[in-house]
């Protein structure tokens, strides 16, 4: 077999000579240009540091924490009910002690400062953090309770609570926020954002950790939903596929740098009905048991009660 080499002469046997442990094909023009650039840039590096969080383990948490929350309906089952606390008492244990891993690294990252001192303190932080995290779910399965027969009672297609449970990726994505939210609201940084960007992924659903969503939220198929990071909504709130609630415009400061830390989404009030592909931008108030019809383009805000629909001539609200 004729082996055809690439990028010209470069390529050579790596060896223990070059400071490797083990032989390999390497093509030192290209490794030689990364470091030149790490070196150069400085802006994308984390050579020699401390330990960024690690995706697979986030993951290992959230399936850990949908055992723990929906027992008997992710993962292994426990044997009888007899054995349901020993059951339920390793698995809180090894999400515990893998949640507590993963917010100390956070934390060193946002200190940016791997010093035995702020070691020590990051350590102690995830301790505290991770203790409250676990005092807060048995509110959390309360609140998901609610998710689960808002998407119930919102789907006549639904067939019962358990295929909402296993099936529904609107659901799958509203249990990852409120896990995600529950860390975002302990000043956990970096963590919850990793979170709602793996539920994105796997449903194509963004809601991001910052948002505050009041109880029994129903996503409606889902795919393409957008919630910002200050969006408001309030009870008993159904949105379909393609919604949009984002900001209007991105105001930057004198030097030109993106101001953050502002109300720049929309605020949705109780008992409100977002039909698919509608998009609401801004902070903008949508009123109480207003529906907004689909393929609707909302930068102002709308009255209780109201609809906001599209007719020939674009939109039009019907009290």
């Amino acid at each position: 077999m004729k082996v055809v080499k690439h990028m010209g002469n470069n390529n050579k046997k790596c060896s223990e000579a070059d400071g490797l442990d083990s032989p390999f094909q390497c093509n030192h023009g290209v490794v030689d240009r990364i470091i030149s650039h790490l070196d150069r840039s400085g802006k994308v590096d984390h050579i020699c540091t401390f330990d960024l969080p690690r995706s697979e383990d986030v993951i290992r948490i959230i399936n850990l924490l949908s055992k723990l929350l929906f027992p008997g309906y992710f993962g292994k089952k426990a044997a009888d009910r007899g054995k349901l606390k020993l059951h339920l008492c390793n698995t809180a244990n090894e999400a515990a002690e893998l949640l507590e891993e993963e917010i100390e690294k956070c934390i060193l990252h946002a200190y940016r400062d791997s010093s035995l001192d702020k070691r020590e303190k990051a350590s102690e932080a995830a301790k505290t953090k991770t203790n409250a995290f676990f005092r807060s779910l048995p509110e959390l399965i309360n609140v998901l309770d609610g998710d689960v027969e808002a998407a119930y009672l919102g789907d006549p297609a639904a067939t019962g609570n358990d295929e909402v449970i296993i099936c529904y990726p609107g659901f799958r994505a509203i249990m990852i926020y409120r896990i995600a939210h529950s860390l975002h609201k302990l000043e956990v940084p970096l963590l919850p954002r990793i979170m709602s960007e793996y539920a994105h992924g796997l449903t194509g659903i963004d809601i991001h950790p910052g948002a505050a969503i009041d109880t029994n939220f129903f996503i409606d198929h889902g795919t393409g939903v957008v919630i910002g990071e200050t969006t408001v909504i309030g009870k008993n709130v159904k949105i379909y596929q393609g919604v949009t609630l984002g900001a209007l415009s991105f105001p930057t400061d004198q030097e030109g740098n993106l101001q953050r830390g502002f109300q720049r989404h929309p605020t949705i009030g109780d008992d409100v009905v977002i039909y698919s592909n509608s998009s609401i931008l801004g902070d903008v108030t949508i009123g109480k048991g207003a529906i907004i019809g689909g393929n609707v383009f909302v930068t102002n805000s709308v009255e209780e009660g109201s609809k906001v629909l599209r007719d020939g001539l674009g939109h039009r609200v019907k009290k």
